[in-house]
């Protein structure tokens, strides 16, 4: 099984996650933060990766730390349960709707650390949840997996929207490209390594 548990502790936050990249979707989130939680939950769902996420900081403060961190952790939980990655798809990509909104996203899991991402400079709050902190999550994950990433929201208005979908099309993007192909037996690269 491909699986990883990883801990980062700073002064600002303690960050402890556990995954297993084939599961069935599973998840137990404990955050300080209500929509980060949503946001993990919703994204182990899609991705059908087993998640247990265990986070504090110091959100008196800001969510920024918390919301990073959780970012950073996920991203090297991912690059650890990954291994050496033979026989993956290493590519995934998806457009995903949430009623007014609509998101793509294109992965890579290439080792090269690149995000490219479009959220129409849009702020506000979601709650008490900086929308913009989804960039900071995304971006935490994207250099501590080494993987390039794509993730554009393509219409909406509504915040929420916009952020579930953005997590939504990364979900099903990741769980494709972690995905194991029958045919393959040795690395996705004509290189022979990633």
């Amino acid at each position: 099984m491909r699986k990883a548990t990883i801990k980062r502790e700073t002064k600002e936050t303690q960050i402890e996650i556990s995954l297993n990249l084939d599961g069935t979707g599973k998840s137990n989130i404990d955050t300080p933060i209500g929509f980060l939680s949503h946001m993990l939950e919703s994204f182990s769902y899609h991705s059908m990766i087993d998640l247990e996420v265990l986070a504090t900081g110091d959100i008196h403060v800001s969510h920024h730390h918390t919301v990073e961190d959780v970012g950073i952790v996920l991203g090297k939980a991912v690059k650890e349960a990954l291994g050496d990655k033979r026989g993956i798809k290493r590519f995934g990509y998806s457009i995903i709707p949430m009623d007014e909104a609509l998101s793509m996203c294109s992965i890579d899991l290439s080792g090269r650390p690149l995000l490219f991402y479009d959220d129409f400079g849009l702020r506000g709050k979601i709650t008490e949840f900086d929308f913009e902190l989804m960039g900071e999550f995304f971006k935490g994950f994207t250099l501590s997996s080494e993987i390039t990433m794509h993730l554009k929201a393509l219409a909406g208005h509504n915040l929420h929207h916009i952020a579930e979908c953005l997590t939504k099309a990364f979900a099903i993007a990741l769980k494709e490209a972690v995905s194991i192909d029958p045919r393959r037996e040795g690395q996705p690269s004509t290189k022979g390594v990633l």
